[in-house]
């Protein structure tokens, strides 16, 4: 039986010139690539995948994984912008506006959205009771990314957990919610600084 590993640090050639990553086997379905803070490249592959599969996997998104890590240094050389409450409830609420078209054929009512500052989540949704809510921190984000979490909200009103019908459902409405939760992870700061009397909580 292939167990488990720990991580195995490897070097790849690739276009964009030698690629370290950390390697580990877990028990999943997919390989999976992470940029994580620092730049740091991991890739969980499932048991039975070999080593060399994982190195063509990186090669072949060696030119985004170069990119990802611009970007992320780029955002981290700049501060995030400060927030008014006032443009928070609209930045938001104008996230909510543009996706919700998205899933109103689906038979989805338009629901309440709540903002709070959230500590470890960028929003949730309570189905049963008909609304979302939205983390403050989300507006110093960029437009995109908040319609990524705003869209992955609604869906929970379709799918209420993350099985294959939710990602397919995201598959479907935004092919690059991937990319832009990748993103989304270079944010992570925002989460962490967030000034409770200039953004506070909202009902």
């Amino acid at each position: 039986m292939v167990k488990q590993s720990m991580p195995q640090f490897r070097v790849v050639d690739t276009p964009q010139g030698p690629i370290t990553y950390a390697l580990t086997r877990k028990r999943v379905k997919n390989l999976n690539l992470r940029v994580g803070s620092g730049g740091r490249i991991s890739v969980s592959i499932p048991l039975r995948c070999s080593a060399d599969q994982a190195d063509d996997f990186l090669r072949d998104r060696s030119g985004w994984i170069l990119e990802a890590i611009r970007r992320r240094e780029a955002r981290q050389a700049e501060p995030l912008p400060a927030v008014s409450r006032e443009e928070c409830a609209r930045l938001l609420q104008e996230a909510l506006t543009r996706t919700y078209p998205l899933v109103e054929p689906m038979g989805v009512d338009f629901p309440i959205l709540k903002l709070r500052a959230l500590k470890s989540q960028w929003g949730n949704c309570h189905w049963a009771q008909g609304y979302i809510t939205l983390n403050t921190a989300l507006a110093r984000c960029p437009e995109e990314l908040r319609d990524y979490v705003a869209l992955h909200e609604l869906v929970h009103f379709l799918h209420h957990d993350h099985g294959p019908g939710f990602y397919a459902r995201m598959d479907a409405l935004m092919p690059d919610w991937r990319e832009r939760r990748q993103r989304l992870k270079g944010y992570s700061g925002a989460l962490k600084d967030q000034d409770s009397a200039l953004l506070p909580q909202l009902v």
